[in-house]
């Protein structure tokens, strides 16, 4: 099936009693065990509205198998958790995820876990492999300057050295960018993001092979960052729009890139699916489709980025991103804020730097806003 068909029929239940084609929800937290080999509960992460959402998702992201958790930053910590240990290593992208970063800086020094952060360059993840390197983990687009990192390289970079190689594949959604067809081991995504897509919940999930997700899921039984059956419902039903949704989002995008990058009062704008991007090729060729976020920032003779914030009529300052509606930050005062000033300096994310999120509005109405923001 095309990935279209996929997000409306993969994983679907049919409850044999009503024949309804949308799946229950199960509110039960307690079930059964008697004369079943089964025995769900939500912390074990084999509840039916759970496990529906972890196979219309395996689906589009071609994996064996899947853990949904209660939010993105769950996900990334209980993957990165269960496949390293005391006196491992790991390399990570100096341009990540804000939440990421200062969750690497700030538990695994005193845990034992040695890390390295390396630019987005597959020599330097290379030049950066110890004898105790046990995981690469990498972001790309990145968040928030929208670099590309080579995942055909890192792929083979990992199976050369024996090493997991690990993705936060949330900027492409799996509509754009499908990792483990390029070799990649493990996907995770926050689904609070393009999953979702509605800007009402919080989740995040793990895709990988059965070996590696037995793995996962030990630790996670552990943590405890299990979803709800409600919140497991509503993330089903949001992922039989995602391809409408994402293609819409990303067909806007490219036009607003457009308009930013020939204004006078723009410095610079990064989009991959502009020519004039570093990573413009190697997106071409390993993304389906160029993303739905732009960031940009403005011309040092122009507004001050708050001035501009507060002049927007359409457009939302407003955190995360994803939704259907557009949004726009700055990294710096959002999801880079827990990085120190110095840090966020070394990977680029200046104070005047805006993060983008395009949703599913007419683009020219978008434009129109942006125009008149820029204007006053």
């Amino acid at each position: 099936m095309k990935k279209e068909t996929k997000c409306v029929h993969s994983g679907s239940y049919v409850d044999p009693n009503t024949k309804g084609i949308n799946t229950p929800i199960f509110t039960s937290s307690v079930f059964e065990y008697l004369d079943s080999d089964k025995q769900p509960y939500p912390r074990y992460f084999n509840t039916p509205n759970q496990e529906v959402v972890v196979r219309k998702l395996c689906d589009l992201e071609d994996a064996e198998d899947g853990i949904l958790f209660s939010s993105g930053m769950a996900a990334v910590s209980t993957t990165m958790f269960a496949l390293v240990q005391q006196g491992d290593h790991v390399i990570l992208q100096d341009e990540l995820y804000g939440g990421t970063h200062a969750f690497v800086a700030h538990q695994f020094e005193r845990l034992g876990i040695e890390f390295s952060f390396v630019p987005t360059d597959a020599k330097e993840i290379t030049k950066a492999i110890t004898d105790k390197t046990k995981l690469i983990f990498v972001e790309t687009p990145t968040n928030p300057l929208l670099s590309i990192m080579d995942l055909h390289k890192v792929a083979q970079i990992g199976k050369g050295n024996n090493i997991i190689t690990v993705i936060d594949n949330t900027f492409a959604s799996p509509i754009n960018q499908n990792p483990l067809q390029l070799g990649i081991d493990v996907v995770i995504h926050s689904g609070t993001k393009y999953l979702g897509g509605h800007s009402d919940i919080c989740c995040g999930i793990a895709l990988t092979r059965k070996n590696i997700a037995n793995r996962i899921k030990k630790t996670a039984l552990n943590f405890g960052g299990s979803l709800n059956a409600t919140t497991c419902s509503l993330l089903e039903r949001s992922l039989k729009t995602l391809s409408l949704r994402v293609e819409r989002q990303t067909e806007n995008a490219a036009k607003v890139a457009a308009f930013l990058d020939n204004h006078s009062a723009i410095k610079q704008v990064y989009y991959p699916g502009l020519k004039s991007h570093d990573g413009h090729d190697l997106a071409k060729s390993q993304m389906h489709g160029f993303g739905a976020m732009t960031t940009f920032e403005l011309a040092s003779n122009t507004l001050n980025s708050l001035d501009f914030l507060r002049n927007l009529q359409l457009i939302k300052p407003a955190l995360s991103l994803g939704g259907i509606e557009s949004t726009i930050c700055s990294p710096a005062m959002t999801s880079h804020r827990k990085m120190s000033a110095a840090e966020r300096e070394r990977i680029g994310v200046t104070d005047g730097l805006l993060r983008l999120s395009i949703g599913i509005e007419h683009s020219d109405d978008l434009i129109v806003d942006l125009e008149q923001a820029l204007s006053v």
